[in-house]
């Protein structure tokens, strides 16, 4: 059945015109939900709910906001069959992965639910004998998040949640393209509020064009700013956010490296860069882009990935024999295969992949490409594509991989696969990445450690479990004399 979603304002769902669809990318014949085209107006009557609901919010026992996240993430977990199967439909996620998603914004939940009890500060002597020190942690304000499409629940689970916990308020403006999973979590959020007496207003959603985002972004009673998307648009979130000195979080994305070594164990580095590329149709942030060769290992790695990846299941993501779903939308569909021509014209070797599909329903789909003999000038090794295509890069040895790995402007997450301790420790400390997974894939990270990259990747505190709280709290310092 197609949904028709309202806005979530004030603790009130709030009807309007839904002249917006959102389409199943399996089935573009099947619309999943209608969705209202918000606008300045949603956007202050939003934030002015969450500024109304933040003096109670802040002030009220950590208890109840322990007790409210503790109650999300139950109702995310019971729900999980249910939520992950919208998402598969409408993401474009296989069916497992769509529940894997929800799951562990579950645990998010549930995590913080435990962090807004660990709130805490320091005592600490004085200089000047008589006088004590303390510091503490207090909330913010209102914040604004701006959540992208590929990860429609785990992303708003993993903003909304630390700061709710920590005694913020929420106005969250999801991606266009996945609107109903992320309603889903606001229904959810609204349950739990309800049956907890919680303040009317400390989470609300606003569905409309990107613009509403710059709306938010420079709103004067909006203290900070956790955006994930391109470089592009983070650029100007920061820019504005600045401006006024509110606080602002971006993640951008990545061109991650993955280098695989002569002495690498061949099945495990063809698993490593087939999860880390293809999985979840290469949608993911920390995908393995560009995997980088040595000499030795390289025809026949080359060789055993294009079996696999050959041997792809491509369909609808909710059936079972799928093992990789629809781009989310034509858009996403397109830029994978003009990124596939330019690395063709550029002297690219398609080893597979690289065709139209043609499937029983209409839908954004991808048939996943593997691309050898490149250099690491080509567009195809410096420009996000954020779809099933990888490609790789032919190196002598060992610093030459790490000197390629490093070269770029991104810098989210990069892996290698040895069995040599002494290079898997050095990549460790050079290589130029906020996260570093050695015989792991680049993409699939845990919810209650740090989430973040260096230059042009991420900007402002990290993301995800114990280091949030920088982000969503500020630090009082107290004298006192007795």
């Amino acid at each position: 059945m197609t949904q028709t979603l309202p806005q979530f304002i004030g603790g009130e769902r709030v009807s309007a015109d839904a002249p917006e669809k959102s389409t199943n990318p399996s089935n573009t014949n099947e619309v999943v939900a209608l969705v209202p085209k918000g606008g300045e107006a949603e956007v202050n009557a939003a934030v002015e709910a969450a500024r109304g609901a933040f003096p109670a919010w802040s002030e009220a026992s950590p208890e109840l906001r322990s007790d409210l996240l503790d109650k999300v993430g139950d109702a995310i977990m019971a729900r999980r069959q249910e939520i992950g199967r919208l998402l598969s439909q409408e993401e474009g996620k296989t069916l497992p992965e769509g529940i894997g998603e929800t799951v562990r914004a579950g645990r998010i939940f549930k995590y913080f639910a435990g962090e807004a009890l660990r709130r805490h500060g320091q005592n600490l002597d004085s200089v000047r004998p008589g006088v004590e020190i303390q510091t503490y942690r207090q909330a913010v304000g209102v914040f604004g998040l701006i959540t992208p499409w590929n990860f429609p629940i785990a992303i708003p689970a993993w903003k909304a949640a630390p700061a709710l916990a920590f005694g913020n308020t929420v106005v969250m403006k999801p991606a266009g393209p996945t609107p109903a999973t992320a309603a889903a979590l606001a229904e959810i959020i609204y349950e739990a509020a309800d049956a907890l007496g919680a303040p009317k207003g400390i989470f609300n959603m606003i569905f409309g064009p990107g613009a509403m985002g710059q709306k938010l972004v420079e709103h004067k009673d909006v203290d900070g700013i956790s955006f994930t998307g391109s470089q592009t648009v983070g650029a100007g979130v920061a820019n504005a956010a600045v401006a006024r000195q509110a606080r602002v979080q971006l993640e951008m994305g990545g061109k991650n490296p993955l280098v695989i070594l002569d002495d690498a164990d061949l099945d495990r580095a063809v698993m490593v860069a087939l999860d880390g590329s293809f999985f979840a149709t290469g949608q993911r942030c920390t995908a393995s882009s560009r995997i980088i060769v040595q000499d030795g290992i390289h025809d026949r790695f080359v060789a055993a990935l294009a079996e696999k990846v050959a041997a792809l299941r491509v369909g609808d993501a909710l059936d079972p024999n799928s093992q990789m779903g629809p781009a989310v939308n034509e858009s996403q569909m397109e830029t994978s295969y003009k990124y596939i021509q330019i690395a063709k014209d550029e002297g690219g070797r398609v080893v597979t992949g690289g065709d139209r599909l043609k499937l029983a329903n209409p839908g954004w789909y991808v048939q996943p490409t593997l691309i050898a003999d490149t250099d690491k000038g080509m567009r195809i090794n410096c420009e996000e594509v954020f779809g099933p295509v990888a490609s790789t890069v032919r190196v002598k040895d060992y610093e030459e991989a790490l000197a390629l790995a490093n070269d770029g402007d991104f810098g989210l997450s990069a892996g290698i696969v040895t069995s040599s301790l002494k290079h898997a420790r050095n990549f460790q400390q050079r290589v130029k990445a906020g996260m570093v997974m050695v015989n792991l894939p680049t993409a699939g990270v845990d919810y209650h450690v740090p989430f973040g990259g260096i230059k042009k990747s991420s900007y402002g505190a990290r993301e995800q479990g114990f280091a949030a709280v920088e982000f969503y709290t500020q630090t009082k310092t107290a004298y006192s004399w007795a």
